[in-house]
């Protein structure tokens, strides 16, 4: 094993875009994991019969242990060997995928979706920080762009993948075709990535990194516990106590320590903390439509799992496209003015999407996920950026990483608050009095369960009722993101608190592409 310090060495050695090659492949694999899924929870809801709630907690076991681990992962890194511990990290994630590929019943499930958070926090932050030991300077640009698309291709590629896997296959299948990416990504970093280290970087504090992860944790299981006990439930106010209690616990210690893992002080840079909002408030709405999409296309619209992916791609696809083309058009009108329209066209998209009755076709759905997919382009990547340009050079780092992991922190609330949104309405308009206890239950705890029950007993009446309610679930969801994007785009800072960060901060390029993950 060589540990590699030259820039020129770098250069010489062939191997380097083998190895590029496999840190794509890698970062495709953690970008599938963020929407593959979700196309896969309705067939996963009807064969194990899980809850809305249990849904919620598949597609966010992954998101509240990736986005608590995210920075201790970074400095484990930095400490003990950035090569060591992406082997490792993509060690865990094969392991938990064959897990979550191999059982039947909810709760392993979500176990393994939790073991392969672990893994993906481990992934992502070291795939970006291994390049400068790959290339030299003249490389680096083109390299940090290649694996920056691979996330981002990961997205819309996601449900498709998902939706023929579970055409031709069983829903296990979604999780199984992580294994061969991640091994080749195992042997191509034994053989090719050289080692590299920086023991100089801040240790890894365990009583913070708990206070993250209880903290959060506790948050996400009391809003998707509040639907069904009630949110004024003695259990749940205290669970929302204890999470309060914990996070406080958390930033006094952050703030009191003299190298903080989180570095909360940057939170004081307006510019940095309102664009940081802006664009966790995006990743929120990001999130929770990605959760309650798949089931109204499946369920209500009667598409299968393939068709579901296909028809998500006109969001996904203006998401892509707007993202790409938006720094010639920060460029002439500025940061603030791009980000507020992307803000205020994904408002539009959301208030008009929340208009869909039970009556509407795809190409009402399909027109309003077009726009929403223009609007969080021009929205979210300019808000990181200009969050990373109101920061001092010498805090690009720790800015990278706390704007990561508190965008990780809004997509894993996005999905248990709007979530838990559309149980409540859903549950609360759907009308079951004619039926049994045990199918009445089965039926309010999912659309997906409720069009089984009324398959079951040939009630035509129960699917008509649970199309119609879960569109009013629906509706509320769009409503509330709509009035989210509204109000980011009012927090947002003055163009010179949110200016550009190539305007501002050239020599923070590789930090913002590090943040776009």
């Amino acid at each position: 094993m060589v540990t590699v310090t030259q820039d020129e060495e770098v250069r010489r050695d062939p191997r380097r875009w083998w190895a590029l090659g496999a840190l794509v492949a890698s970062m495709l694999v953690l970008g599938f994991d963020m929407t593959i899924l979700n196309v896969a929870l309705p067939t996963m809801a009807r064969d194990l019969g899980a809850s809305t709630g249990q849904q919620q907690w598949m597609a966010d076991a992954y998101v509240v242990v990736f986005a608590s681990l995210m920075l201790p992962a970074g400095l484990l890194g930095d400490r003990f060997g950035r090569r060591r511990m992406l082997i490792t990290g993509l060690t865990v994630f094969l392991a938990g995928s064959l897990v979550g590929a191999l059982v039947d019943d909810v709760t392993p499930v979500i176990l393994a979706r939790a073991v392969m958070g672990v893994g993906g926090a481990l992934v992502m932050p070291l795939a970006m920080a291994v390049l400068p030991s790959l290339f030299g300077p003249d490389e680096r640009t083109k390299a940090v762009g290649a694996v920056s698309a691979a996330s981002a291709l990961g997205l819309p590629l996601g449900p498709i993948t998902g939706g023929w896997l579970l055409d031709h296959f069983w829903w296990g299948s979604v999780f199984l075709i992580n294994v061969p990416m991640a091994a080749i990504g195992i042997t191509a970093c034994v053989f090719l990535l050289p080692e590299t280290r920086d023991p100089a970087s801040p240790k890894v504090d365990a009583v913070s990194t708990a206070l993250t992860a209880a903290g959060l944790g506790i948050l996400i299981y009391a809003i998707i516990e509040a639907p069904d006990r009630g949110w004024g439930d003695p259990l749940i106010l205290g669970l929302f106590a204890a999470s309060a209690v914990l996070i406080a616990l958390l930033v006094v210690r952050e703030r009191r320590s003299a190298r903080p893992m989180l570095d909360l002080s940057l939170l004081a840079q307006r510019g940095f903390l309102l664009n940081t909002l802006a664009a966790t408030l995006v990743m929120f709405v990001l999130s929770g439509l990605m959760f309650v999409l798949p089931q109204y296309l499946q369920a209500v619209l009667g598409h299968d799992a393939f068709a579901t992916g296909v028809r998500m791609l006109p969001m996904m696809g203006g998401l892509l496209v707007a993202a790409r083309g938006a720094a010639p058009v920060v460029a002439r009108f500025g940061a603030r003015a791009v980000i507020s329209s992307g803000l205020v066209v994904l408002a539009f998209a959301a208030l008009l999407g929340s208009r869909t009755s039970v009556h509407d076709g795809y190409g009402f759905t399909a027109l309003w996920l077009s726009i929403a997919g223009v609007g969080f382009g021009f929205a979210v990547v300019p808000a990181m950026d200009a969050a990373l340009g109101a920061l001092p050079r010498d805090r690009a780092g720790s800015g990278s990483g706390l704007l990561m992991t508190v965008r990780q922190v809004g997509s894993a609330i996005g999905i248990a608050l709007l979530g838990s949104l559309l149980a409540s309405a859903y549950s609360g308009r759907l009308d079951t009095s004619a039926l049994p206890h045990a199918a009445a239950r089965a039926a309010s705890d999912s659309v997906v369960g409720a069009h089984v029950v009324a398959e079951r007993l040939g009630d035509r009446v129960l699917a008509v009722s649970a199309n119609a309610a879960y569109i009013h679930g629906m509706g509320s969801v769009l409503l509330v993101s709509g009035i989210a994007a509204l109000l980011a785009a009012v927090l947002l800072p003055n163009p010179k608190a949110a200016g550009t960060l190539a305007e501002e901060n050239p020599g923070m390029v590789s930090a913002r592409e590090n943040a776009r993950q």
